[in-house]
């Protein structure tokens, strides 16, 4: 199967808010895997503009296994609050405003990846890849430009069925299964991560739209996110391994690729 891979140089602060998150607006770090999947099919409608988003949405979703981003520079994040006026009265010179606090990132670069199913064709994948290049591209938000620091490139993506292996990307937080630990699926042997809630995907399927955890291979010092790698060791999950020189490895919990 093919992987789609592109670093992108972030031009200003972005903030991709966590859903559940309103009155103190948190953000990811890294963009969820619905936002980067919100990227690419923003980009296929901004070239071709023939029919509505959710349209190259939808036939974007059908095409992918997987996606997901990673850190390449360190991350600072920062909560500032916002006023925005909810009310004004004219007649009595008076408004009423709301502030709220909102959490911002920024990171030099970043790298997303999507991992396509094997029927997902040259064509399709050549197009999306024009469209990257030739479309202004936005890390969550109008307000949050982004630019392509390489080439998109396409790289082999394969099964494998190691004991051990290694990742930067997000990797799915098994829940328990009867009272069984963690380790049933995998175990971490070296690294450090944070666990977030992110979606699989934009489009909801039988009313299922559910918030999944990650691990996210990020580590703070000093109030500064860095990037990581964790290394495990896995039983019951799927790997696939990237044909890049990192050698990278995805993991998908095996109920979620049904699910993709």
């Amino acid at each position: 199967m093919k992987a789609l891979t592109f670093k992108l140089r972030l031009n200003s602060l972005y903030s991709i808010r966590i859903p559940f998150t309103w009155q103190s607006a948190l953000a990811y770090p890294v963009p969820p895997p619905s936002a980067v999947i919100g990227l690419c099919a923003n980009a296929l409608q901004r070239m071709e503009n023939e029919n509505y988003p959710t349209y190259y949405l939808e036939k974007l979703e059908n095409q992918i296994l997987w996606a997901g981003s990673r850190l390449l520079s360190p991350c600072i994040m920062k909560s500032y609050l916002s006023s925005f006026i909810t009310k004004f009265e004219a007649e009595i010179g008076g408004k009423s405003t709301n502030a709220l606090s909102r959490q911002f990132a920024f990171s030099k670069n970043l790298e997303c990846l999507v991992v396509f199913k094997e029927s997902c064709d040259d064509a399709f994948l050549n197009t999306l890849k024009i469209a990257l290049k030739s479309t202004p591209l936005t890390c969550g938000d109008s307000e949050s430009p982004a630019s392509l620091e390489n080439e998109p490139i396409l790289i082999d993506a394969y099964e494998v069925f190691d004991e051990e292996v290694t990742t930067s990307f997000p990797v799915p937080f098994v829940s328990p299964r009867n009272n069984e630990t963690f380790q049933s699926d995998y175990e971490i042997v070296e690294g450090k991560g944070m666990l977030f809630l992110m979606h699989e995907r934009c489009m909801k399927r039988d009313d299922n739209f559910p918030l999944r955890t990650f691990i996210v291979p990020i580590y703070e010092e000093k109030k500064i996110l860095y990037p990581g790698k964790l290394t495990l060791k896995v039983k019951n999950m799927k790997i696939l391994r990237l044909n890049e020189p990192e050698a990278n490895c995805i993991i998908i919990e095996n109920q979620s690729t049904s699910e993709l």
